[in-house]
């Protein structure tokens, strides 16, 4: 039987989207990985199209993603339960590492330029999670200072996570995303959008766009 780890990676690979090298020092190749084993330009991550007859405007994850159960430590210090806090919230998930030069932070500024185009009332109800995959370098006070340049006009604030490797692994894992190589450097392209029923139809990569995000957002809240 396919375990739902495999599952999920399974639909990753049949989507062409695995990992994302940001670009930089440390090695990176600043490519994105297709199932094939070719690389594209790290400029479009991923080579999976937006517009793929869905139901969405991102990409259509069929079965769907279960919300994960992992807990890491967040931007205080405090303990933080990503399935218990986030239980029945609509939650976008991405992980990533602050020293980013690309990926990372065009995500983010596409996210907080979408819950910015959507009714206030809509965007207090999302909740984004940023789980560093380079915990060496981001400490809680430099994750909070880098999601700060992000969420500071948003009414809520991002919430930022960090851990010990295996911790961090078994968050990755639980998500069904593709462990982080290349000390975080090379991680998951995949932003992940969760409903009400805690589950995730929906996703994006670096080929969507803040109006994609927006319009994903407002049908998940409207179904909430």
């Amino acid at each position: 039987m396919t375990s739902p780890v495999r599952g999920r990676l399974a639909v990753l690979l049949a989507a062409g989207l695995l990992l994302a090298g940001c670009g930089g020092s440390g090695g990176s190749s600043g490519t994105a990985v297709s199932q094939a084993g070719s690389t594209h330009d790290h400029g479009s991550a991923a080579s999976v199209q937006s517009d793929d007859g869905g139901s969405y405007a991102g990409i259509d994850l069929d079965p769907p993603y279960q919300r994960p159960q992992f807990t890491l430590t967040d931007t205080t210090g405090a303990a933080w339960d990503f399935a218990t806090a986030t239980k029945g919230k609509p939650t976008l998930l991405f992980f990533g590492y602050t020293h980013c030069p690309d990926v990372c932070p065009t995500t983010f500024a596409d996210i907080a330029v979408a819950l910015r185009d959507v009714d206030p009332s809509v965007a207090a109800q999302v909740q984004v999670v940023f789980v560093t995959t380079d915990p060496a370098r981001d400490t809680p006070p430099v994750i909070r200072e880098w999601l700060d340049r992000f969420d500071a006009d948003l009414p809520t604030p991002f919430v930022g996570l960090t851990g010990d490797q295996p911790a961090l692994d078994q968050a990755q894992l639980s998500a069904g995303v593709p462990l982080a190589q290349d000390g975080g450097q090379t991680h998951s392209a995949l932003l992940l959008l969760y409903g009400a029923d805690d589950e995730a139809h929906d996703a994006f990569d670096a080929g969507n766009t803040p109006k994609d995000i927006a319009s994903d957002i407002e049908k998940v809240v409207a179904g909430s």
